[in-house]
């Protein structure tokens, strides 16, 4: 099998992408103001401004266009800026033909197309530099082998943001309604902003802790962890690779205590900012070590020997905020300044693809096929 080669700049191919990355962003939010009844998410719509929407669209379509241009520029032979051409072409004409505004009706069931588009525009603008600039595997590309699949798992997690978020806060609403916690949420909300942010950090991350624990310790719950695990080539979009099972699990499990406490909306909005950029920073392929500061946050290094093939490292580092959390319970890996030499299940053959992955721990036994079994227990 061939490798793919790292993407040098000056050859024209990066502004090509860029270009016809940007094009898609246009196509899609022109795609949502057609149906913006349907896929847009209700949560987000206050912010949507005509005016702003206009100028956001001008910004990025101007930028796209420039890209291609570069492209061509930087090499005649490369067909990704007259691809780009073609898309910006088709963002410009269906908005051109958009009705005139009006007031969006709430339906039952959306999809989050909405916030697909801007979650992988900030991501995309904050993370894809970053590890072209400062990368800490020279030799992994961005289009590994699995990069399709990681974005399909990106994709289908956002655009499903409204079963996800309903089946999150399920167990909290069963559990937890109705016993009297006003006062106590009355309180909580009464802290000031910077210390409840830290407590809702806090009490999340020690709640996901104990979710992504079991679901490496318990077998029937590693079954679905495993695909998480079985990215080799880890970046920001792998970060993504997540069963559904085990998302929602997990999830419902760290956010419980924020429905509980009665956060602050403040706080849980920003809380919600955080959780995602640093889910995606963990996975980044970058050698920024962050400093002193990562030994007060979870940073990539921090993150990646989680995934280390090492077994020393197995099931170490389970924090998503705070290292400290994994040092009172005994599974932090004194890293130091090293970083792991490679990740995932080792010389584990796993399913490739999205349906595969998707099904392969509903039709494997663990305690009979050594490739779904934690590797702490092989």
């Amino acid at each position: 099998m061939t490798e793919n080669k790292r993407l040098k700049i000056g050859e024209g191919k990066i502004s090509g992408y860029i270009s016809i990355f940007l094009a898609i962003i246009c196509f899609g939010a022109t795609f949502c103001a057609y149906f913006p009844d349907y896929l847009t998410t209700a949560d987000f719509r206050e912010l949507y401004k005509p005016n702003y929407i206009k100028w956001a669209f001008f910004i990025i379509l101007t930028l796209s266009f420039g890209f291609a241009l570069t492209s061509f520029i930087l090499s005649k032979k490369t067909k990704l800026g007259f691809f780009a051409i073609l898309i910006i072409a088709a963002a410009i004409f269906m908005a051109s033909t958009l009705p005139e505004y009006k007031e969006i009706d709430s339906k039952s069931f959306t999809i989050g197309m909405d916030w697909l588009l801007l979650d992988i525009l900030i991501s995309a603008f904050i993370f894809i530099p970053m590890e072209l600039f400062l990368p800490k595997r020279l030799e992994q590309t961005k289009f590994h082998q699995e990069w399709r699949t990681d974005l399909v798992y990106f994709i289908i997690s956002h655009l499903l943001i409204q079963v996800t978020g309903v089946l999150i806060q399920l167990p909290a609403v069963v559990a937890f309604s109705g016993i009297g916690l006003t006062g106590f949420q009355t309180w909580v909300q009464g802290i000031w902003f910077i210390p409840q942010l830290f407590l809702a950090l806090f009490v999340s991350d020690l709640f996901q802790w104990t979710g992504h624990y079991f679901f490496h310790k318990i077998p029937y719950l590693w079954r679905f962890h495993s695909v998480h695990h079985s990215t080799k080539d880890i970046d920001w979009l792998a970060g993504s690779r997540t069963h559904f099972v085990d998302l929602i699990a997990v999830r419902a499990v760290s956010f419980l205590p924020l429905y509980v406490f009665g956060f602050s909306s403040s706080v849980f909005t920003t809380y919600i900012v955080i959780v995602s950029i640093q889910a995606v920073l963990a996975h980044a392929n970058t050698r920024i070590n962050f400093g002193f500061l990562r030994y007060v946050f979870v940073t990539p290094q921090y993150h990646h020997w989680h995934h280390s093939a090492d077994p020393k490292a197995y099931d170490k580092n389970f924090a998503i905020h705070f290292p400290f959390i994994d040092m009172i319970f005994g599974t932090y890996y004194p890293m130091g300044k090293t970083w792991p030499e490679s990740t995932g299940l080792g010389d584990v053959k796993f399913p490739k693809g999205f349906i595969r992955q998707f099904v392969f721990p509903f039709t494997k036994n663990p305690s009979n096929d050594n490739s779904i079994k934690n590797p702490s227990e092989r």
